[in-house]
């Protein structure tokens, strides 16, 4: 009698590579993340705090906030 355990053993190597995999946001939040950031640091020296005047990215991130929330 003959067993076939070389194919049940590439489709277990099979299983294991496919869920080692990274989903596509595991790399674009980060990403997104730091893009954001730079932009805030890159902004903080044109600050509107002493004219009351509100920045655009401070506007758009209200009516993102306000989209979600």
């Amino acid at each position: 009698m003959h067993t076939r355990s070389v194919p049940s053993a590439r489709r277990a190597s099979a299983t294991t590579v496919a869920s080692t995999r990274l989903h596509w946001w595991a790399l674009a939040l980060p990403a997104l993340a730091f893009g954001l950031l730079l932009l805030l640091l890159a902004g903080s020296g044109e600050a509107h705090a002493a004219t009351g005047e509100v920045s655009g990215l401070v506007h758009v991130a209200e009516q993102v906030l306000r989209a979600v929330g």
